[in-house]
């Protein structure tokens, strides 16, 4: 649902009070395995719905995946568009970079497969796989993903490995890229995705229902920084209606005296100073001729 007014365009969301998992880890909360293999399943049957209306997320990131007061996740499908060879996503898969780089054959879906195993990851451990920044230049990115290979932990169950390794696979045809995929991993074999699609399975990790779980510091960032902050739009909007309507009425005015110029200009005789002067020299000679007779007589 959306709607408009004079200034913005608003777009109406489920209220989702828990969070987003970023915000969690940088509270050092602890994920356990089982929390991070419901958020992929989660994550999976949302990628398959976003696949099935032909929607490539493209910034699939903890940053990006909400949580609601009972823990479940939600993925916020506002797709992010890359715009700068110096600005791109922590986590693009590898096939972004090649098609960046020299055109390449493009990517697909599996891109926010690899994302989605580079988050999961990052929950398990608190880094992510690569060490990727935004300043690094791209042709070393590419030798970065064919040259370093992924780390994982030994505390971690085997199978949860190997689903890491299939999703993070940089050759994306081999690549686990679609539900099917992850639903017949050993790891999920025993995952009944019907209760999952109807959140009856319940999360390993719950917010504290007592505490904002948000960096209060943005709110304060709009109030100060916005040049038009939402707080105060209700008072602006108020303001601006009242100076429109000044405007109506001074137009109304403006419109009357342009309506008395019309018409003057209309009845307005332009002076011509050398057409009057060519009619009054046969005046004058008319009036000289008799005085001419006189003297000749």
């Amino acid at each position: 649902y959306s709607f408009q007014d004079e200034e913005d365009m608003f777009m109406v969301v489920d209220l989702l009070l828990g969070g987003d998992l970023r915000y969690h880890l940088q509270q050092n909360v602890q994920f356990t395995e089982e929390t991070v293999k419901l958020y992929i399943c989660e994550m999976a049957l949302a990628l398959d719905y976003l696949r099935s209306q032909h929607i490539i997320h493209r910034d699939v990131k903890p940053d990006n995946i909400l949580l609601d007061e009972q823990g479940r996740t939600s993925l916020p499908c506002f797709v992010c568009l890359l715009h700068s060879r110096d600005r791109f996503s922590k986590n693009p898969a590898p096939e972004i970079f090649h098609s960046f780089l020299n055109g390449g054959t493009g990517y697909s879906f599996e891109v926010d497969w690899w994302s989605l195993g580079i988050m999961a990851y990052e929950l398990l451990r608190g880094w992510r796989p690569y060490d990727i920044h935004s300043n690094n230049p791209v042709e070393s990115l590419v030798q970065l993903f064919s040259t370093v290979s992924v780390q994982y932990s030994s505390a971690w169950s085997k199978e949860m490995v190997a689903l890491l390794r299939k999703l993070l696979t940089v050759n994306p045809e081999h690549r686990f890229s679609c539900l099917a995929d992850i639903q017949a991993s050993a790891y999920l074999a025993g995952v009944v995705w019907s209760d999952v699609c109807k959140k009856r399975v319940e999360p390993g990790f719950v917010p504290n229902k007592g505490r904002l779980h948000c960096d209060p510091t943005f709110e304060l960032e709009e109030m100060i920084l916005e040049s038009r902050p939402l707080h105060k739009k209700k008072k602006r909007l108020a303001k601006n209606k009242s100076r429109d309507n000044s405007k109506d009425s001074s137009q109304s005015e403006n419109d009357y005296l342009q309506e008395c110029l019309e018409a003057i200009q209309q009845d307005f005789v332009i002076f011509n100073r050398e057409k009057l002067k060519k009619t009054q020299e046969p005046m004058s000679e008319s009036v000289s001729a008799p005085e001419t007779t006189d003297e000749a007589e």
